[in-house]
């Protein structure tokens, strides 16, 4: 084709583009199509408490404070691109270190067929007190990291918005704010940012987010302003809960999920409850979640952090994966991630926020509750079993108060072990 007919035909194409564009924008609710979305559209986001935007970069970072009347910049002079890759870097590296070792636990405990009683208790004692020697360096790194997050990124943002001591009565009438974090910040618990040793001795005013404000997690202001709309599926969605529980998933460590499954078969009568065990599969559980508003995993999870969609929940089968999840449309209520490394994405698109937590926020539940690494399976069953005795009751679950009972259940593990963060930091909510 001569090189003048390829330029007609690409100008024609062209004006083709814009004419469709300009007719989409003419449509109700597309005048901002394929357009930066305008600053008063997004900030009623902010209307039942700021959102602080943590952006990272080479040049200079800051906390963009997100409330109903503007926005206002805190520079955060203290913070680095550069140290915060340092410190991601150092959290993945001590949480995997864990998690190798509770693997070589488990092959430890599978004797082979020479061995003498005392060489299997002998490699059982070894690899048990790896397993210990693992946790107290993810404990040391959690405790520095959360004095370097407070210091940093968290007392600024704190300073800022007035959070500056712990507000009287329950967590349900304290103020609330959303953490929205970029780059490699996205790996980790900001929510948890502070000097919590000192602040269970006595600290006042306590320097930790946790004692001044209860916190969520949003991946973006246009996400958290959808969560807040009522979606016609969530109208017409059935009212019954999903519980998918596989405690033996093959080559995992057994779970104990007794306790979570006890108390929704408490609250959920039989015509209002779905229960997949041993027919949880791939299959059954995608084609079940679009016929509940609310739904419970109490199962072991996993994350590809070069490849994160294929991160997911491993079912009897496969894995239900976040491009399993992101397929479809599941517009619910509320689900809970009573597994390990849900809500932590990869590492190359840090930005993207692809988690299963997210997943789910995006196709259509409103809360989800996850952990951001592998969580201790009977720490686990604590928060979800405190956590459905208080919202879920005579067939219904109330996930707006979610956040609330979250933030007081891991006041109360805090206050316990406030030297053991790798119990209690990783449980994250994520929406309104």
């Amino acid at each position: 084709m001569p090189v003048g007919n390829v330029v007609d035909r690409r100008m024609s194409l062209a004006r083709e583009w814009d004419d469709l564009v300009a007719q989409v924008r003419k449509l109700d609710g597309f005048t901002d199509f394929l357009m930066p979305p305008k600053l008063e559209t997004l900030l009623p986001a902010a209307d039942r408490g700021p959102v602080a935007i943590v952006n990272v970069s080479r040049w200079r970072c800051d906390g963009l404070v997100v409330r109903p009347d503007g926005v206002t910049a805190v520079p955060l002079e203290e913070l680095t691109l550069a140290e915060a890759t340092d410190r991601a870097n150092g959290y993945l590296g001590a949480l995997q270190e864990a998690e190798a070792a509770e693997l070589q636990r488990l092959e430890a405990q599978s004797p082979l067929p020479d061995d003498s009683p005392r060489r299997v208790a002998r490699r059982l004692l070894d690899a048990d007190e790896a397993v210990g020697q693992a946790h107290e360096r993810v404990d040391d790194m959690l405790l520095a990291l959360q004095r370097w997050m407070w210091r940093t990124i968290a007392e600024p943002i704190m300073d800022e918005l007035g959070f500056t001591d712990t507000p009287a009565g329950d967590p349900s009438t304290w103020p609330r704010m959303w953490w929205c974090p970029t780059g490699p910040l996205t790996l980790l618990p900001l929510h948890t940012a502070g000097h919590h040793v000192a602040a269970v001795d006595g600290e006042s005013p306590p320097r930790t987010v946790l004692d001044r404000v209860v916190s969520s997690y949003t991946p973006t202001l246009r996400a958290l302003l959808e969560a807040r709309r009522t979606h016609d599926d969530v109208v017409r969605a059935v009212d019954r809960l999903l519980l998918v529980d596989v405690p033996d998933a093959p080559g995992q460590v057994p779970l104990d999920t007794s306790a979570e499954r006890a108390v929704l078969l408490d609250a959920f009568p039989k015509d209002r409850l779905t229960v997949l065990d041993d027919q949880a599969t791939r299959a059954a559980a995608r084609t079940a979640l679009p016929e509940h508003r609310w739904v419970h995993f109490s199962c072991h999870g996993d994350q590809d952090l070069k490849d994160p969609s294929r991160g997911g929940l491993l079912l009897r089968d496969a894995t239900l994966t976040i491009a399993d999840i992101t397929e479809g449309r599941f517009h619910g209520d509320f689900a809970g991630l009573s597994a390990c490394k849900t809500a932590v994405g990869g590492v190359d698109l840090l930005d993207e926020a692809i988690t299963l937590a997210a997943a789910l926020h995006y196709t259509g539940y409103r809360h989800v509750v996850a952990a951001l690494w592998s969580v201790d399976n009977r720490t686990s069953s604590e928060v979800f079993t405190d956590l459905y005795r208080a919202i879920a009751a005579d067939g219904r679950l109330d996930p707006d108060r979610a956040p609330a009972v979250l933030h007081r259940v891991l006041r109360r593990l805090r206050d316990r072990h406030p030297n053991w963060p790798h119990r209690w930091a990783p449980f994250t909510h994520t929406g309104p």
